[in-house]
């Protein structure tokens, strides 16, 4: 299933829904036809669990293509927001996950030329979160070096707590793509938040693919461009340390909870990495996707 959150106006408050080929299905709308209670956002969408998952899987293969009045919507007409328009807590976000990417850091941002031994993990605060086609902020102030990183995101499913890399893929909600912005000369004695936890800098979406239509998330092409000229090209399945190690190793010592996001680094081809140089400017267009999950979309704006 892919699941969306929604706005059918400018003044209207985002929705639950799910993506039935060119329609967006209103969740709570679609449950209500039926005399069933579901709710009318993600988070609380996830945390009542595989029940929820079925029972709407259920009503839309009743509907027959044949939605009730109010239910269904033509994706073009409605605005996408970030599927988890607001987290919970801060997106935990995976450095150095790529071995190329591991080399060009170090050329070009000072970090260890050696592999990492264990996952190296900074965070984006749940206001860096914004949805499919919105602006992201340059600040001239504050940075003359913005950067693009194209990532896999893993949406938590379960409450996981010293987790085994085993059993770690059944925590797993589902997957989307998220891009990693960063301010390169906003970095603060080795720390990361501030270069890549401003605002705008963790666009997400365009929608959550549940973890049943994503049997391998290793086995995943991802991109970007800039200018509708390639940076990035690779595919997950070069990720040093995979998802269930990634899940594995936060949850020994941080609870991950239902709706929690973990962005899983980015492969080469990063603007810092490049010779010379490159950064994104006001006036740039930013695209990138992952295979099976979709792409975004998003203008560079100076504030």
């Amino acid at each position: 299933m892919r699941l969306v959150t929604y706005r059918s106006g400018p003044a209207a408050a985002g929705r639950l829904g799910a993506l039935v080929g060119d329609l967006v299905i209103d969740i709570e709308a679609l449950g209500a036809a039926y005399e069933i209670e579901l709710p009318n956002d993600m988070l609380t969408f996830i945390d009542l669990g595989p029940a929820a998952l079925d029972t709407t899987r259920q009503l839309i293969e009743d509907s027959e293509g044949e939605f009730p009045v109010g239910t269904a919507f033509y994706a073009s007409n409605v605005k996408l927001l970030a599927p988890i328009p607001r987290p919970r807590k801060n997106i935990f976000g995976i450095g150095l996950n790529y071995v190329e990417h591991v080399a060009e850091s170090a050329r070009s941002l000072d970090t260890s030329k050696d592999l990492p031994k264990q996952p190296v993990i900074f965070s984006k605060p749940p206001t860096a979160v914004c949805g499919p086609g919105d602006a992201i902020e340059h600040n001239a102030k504050i940075t003359q070096q913005l950067d693009w990183e194209v990532e896999l995101a893993v949406i938590m499913g379960r409450k996981a707590k010293r987790v085994e890399e085993a059993d770690a893929l059944d925590y797993v909600f589902g997957y989307t793509v998220l891009i990693d912005f960063s301010a390169r000369d906003c970095r603060r004695a080795g720390q990361w938040i501030v270069s890549k936890g401003q605002d705008t800098y963790a666009p997400m979406g365009p929608c959550i693919v549940t973890a049943d239509e994503v049997p391998n998330p290793h086995d995943l092409d991802l991109w970007l461009t800039v200018n509708g000229v390639t940076k990035q090209s690779s595919n997950t399945k070069h990720m040093l340390f995979k998802v269930p190690t990634l899940i594995s190793d936060i949850s020994q010592g941080m609870t991950l909870e239902p709706g929690d996001i973990i962005a899983t680094g980015t492969p080469d081809g990063v603007g810092a990495g490049r010779s010379p140089q490159e950064w994104l400017w006001p006036g740039d267009v930013v695209e990138a996707g992952v295979d099976g999950l979709g792409k975004l979309r998003h203008p560079i704006v100076a504030v």
